[in-house]
């Protein structure tokens, strides 16, 4: 069994950074996009940013700009910087990595933006 580990969430001010790192227990095969979701309280799950195996990204209109998403598939993980962070950036933010078929999730990571 496949689990992702998250790691950087936290509390940061408007204006600042925070880097999320997730990384595969063991190493995935057949992966075709790697990707970071966020889930805010009260509200419905939503994609952040996604990169594929081409290393193609697409990134929420709310981010483009601010985030970046990066992949080592050497070491399955899969990255997000988040720069210039917004009060309404906080969620809790989880990875995900899609197989052939289905995929895995993180266990999810809070990030909160406030002053």
């Amino acid at each position: 069994q496949v689990q992702l580990v998250e790691s950087g969430g936290g509390l940061v001010q408007p204006g600042g950074s925070l880097r999320l790192s997730c990384a595969a227990s063991r190493r995935i095969r057949s992966i075709y996009a790697m990707g970071w979701y966020r889930q805010a309280p009260g509200k419905q799950r939503e994609l952040v940013a996604s990169i594929t195996s081409s290393g193609s990204t697409n990134y929420a209109y709310s981010v483009k700009g601010r985030f970046t998403i990066s992949r080592d598939d050497a070491k399955n993980t899969v990255d997000l910087q988040m720069n210039s962070l917004k009060p309404e950036d906080t969620a809790v933010y989880y990875c995900r990595i899609d197989v052939e078929p289905g995929g895995y999730w993180g266990q999810g990571s809070q990030v909160t933006v406030s002053s």
